[in-house]
């Protein structure tokens, strides 16, 4: 080859390794592990952790928004920093069970050094995480001084708190602004000395808690300044009457307040299309009667409830269908339910002469499969009188992450199908009722291991045969030695 052909050749090379140097990109995001967490979060009066687990597919399509929100942030004045901490690593498990980490991603701001720590609540994309964070860092509650300013902050779809204070000083007002600091990450706060700039309600001359919302009647005001007494108009105030379940997004923030409630939950499922008219007035009439009585209402279009009906075990055609949840975990169903009957349903449901509803399906006449296949009717006989250590996955046949878990512990079961004291099981959680206890189920699949002699642990590592068999090795209660056995090791040792 010329020598001429070689050096075109040699500094294109350069020229790429050059731009292969420059064009790696920098990561904004800060990985952080046991060793460097408490110290980091010290060093920072505002920092945001990502807890996750590598597996985790959500944690996944996260990512990349949040390394762009990072990007973004990081020339905000001041910075704001994003961190990401593997909750999943064994050495890093430790320290994440302070922050009571339940599911993957969790996202939390850290204030003052870590003294307070916020649940993040915001968007999961970039341009959302940006735009929540800039208001995390600003004052928990922005003073509105003009018209202009509350149409600029006041955001006519979701709830909004107002305090108003003729003399914004003392101690309702310190009250109000520790109220807003608790609760910033929840609902947007501000105040104001006069009512008049504000877009519904009238004049006041004392100190009042207005809550602005965009359904019922619009707006209420409290008089109030405890802080718990502030927190708890909010909670009971944010909610309507009746909560809309459909496929408009505007609403569902509502629905998941309505589910965090802690009052029992009262669901009527309806075709909206048809049905929508003949039942929301009833329906609502009898809200109006309960609510303040400890039960909270939802009326949802079958459509956009079609996960609801598999969880709870129904098919669509038995719609209009009443489901009523009680705080104590039970369930009480009425499936092609009329107009007139609500009413008579929550009163007979309030005077307890209901029957509760518990769900089984059939036991699998024939349960040769690796993974053994565990009902409800058979959890005690299985799981808990067995004597075995067992593994009991937790599952939703609808479910993504469930099928892809499905070949990986077929094989864990394999291996473990010459050894009787090890019992590989799932239990469908959306055709059977958990009996209420042991078991917390909030996502799918979730797994626990309950060992022979009792001891009961969730597992939270990583989604591999080897991992999963680990895991079973380091807890499973080893079977006693039998007195034959004992006879023959001292043969041996003879």
């Amino acid at each position: 080859m010329a020598k001429s052909g070689i050096l075109v050749i040699v500094s294109a090379l350069v020229v790429l390794a050059v731009c292969g140097v420059f064009a790696e990109e920098k990561e904004y995001v800060l990985t952080l592990d046991h060793s460097n967490l408490t110290e980091t979060v010290a060093k920072h009066n505002f920092i945001v952790v990502e807890f996750y687990a590598p597996w985790c597919g959500h944690c996944k399509s996260l990512a990349p928004e949040y390394e762009k929100a990072a990007s973004e942030l990081s020339s905000h004045d001041p910075p704001i920093v994003l961190a990401k901490y593997d909750a999943n690593d064994e050495a890093n498990r430790e320290l994440s069970k302070e922050y009571e980490i339940q599911g993957f991603p969790t996202i939390k701001i850290l204030r003052d050094g870590g003294k307070k720590v916020q649940n993040y609540n915001g968007p999961r994309d970039a341009a959302g995480i940006v735009s929540y964070l800039k208001k995390q860092v600003g004052p928990a509650s922005a003073e509105i001084k003009s018209k202009e300013d509350a149409t600029n902050l006041i955001d006519e779809k979701s709830i909004f708190i107002v305090g108003i204070f003729p003399d914004p000083s003392g101690e309702e007002f310190e009250n109000y602004i520790t109220l807003a600091e608790k609760l910033r990450g929840e609902v947007d706060f501000a105040h104001t000395v006069d009512a008049k700039h504000l877009p519904r309600g009238g004049p006041v001359n004392k100190p009042t808690l207005r809550l602005l919302k965009p359904f019922d009647e619009l707006f209420v005001d409290f008089e109030v300044f405890d802080v718990d007494a502030m927190e708890k108009f909010i909670s009971e105030s944010s909610i309507p009457v009746v909560t809309i379940f459909d496929n408009d997004p505007n609403n569902h923030p509502y629905v998941n307040k309505f589910f965090e409630g802690t009052n029992a939950k009262a669901l009527l499922f309806v075709n909206f299309s048809a049905d929508f008219d003949a039942f929301k007035s009833k329906y609502n009439d009898v809200a109006v009667i309960y609510k303040g009585d400890g039960v909270s209402f939802l009326l949802g279009d079958v459509e956009a409830g079609q996960g609801a009906f598999e969880y709870f075990g129904l098919k669509q055609e038995q719609a209009p269908v009443i489901i009523i949840m009680d705080t104590d975990e039970q369930k009480y169903i009425k499936d092609h339910v009329e107009p007139d009957a609500i009413a008579a349903y929550l009163k007979d449901y309030k005077e307890g002469k209901l029957k509760p509803h518990v769900k089984s399906e059939p036991s699998p006449e024939v349960n040769d499969e690796p993974v053994k296949v565990v009902v409800r009717d058979t959890l005690q006989d299985m799981v808990y009188k067995s004597g075995k250590n067992v593994l009991l996955e937790f599952y939703a046949p609808w479910c993504g992450h469930c099928k892809s878990l499905a070949p990986i512990l077929d094989e864990v079961a394999v291996s473990f199908e010459s050894d009787p004291d090890v019992l590989i099981a799932k239990l469908d959680a959306t055709a059977n009722d958990l009996p209420k206890g042991d078991f917390d189920v909030q996502g799918f699949p979730t797994m626990y291991f309950r060992s022979a002699s009792g001891n009961l642990s969730q597992y939270n590592g990583e989604r591999t045969k080897e991992a999963i068999i680990e895991f079973i090795e380091k807890n499973r209660d080893k079977p006693a030695q039998s007195d034959s056995a004992k006879v023959d090791s001292a043969k041996d040792e003879l």
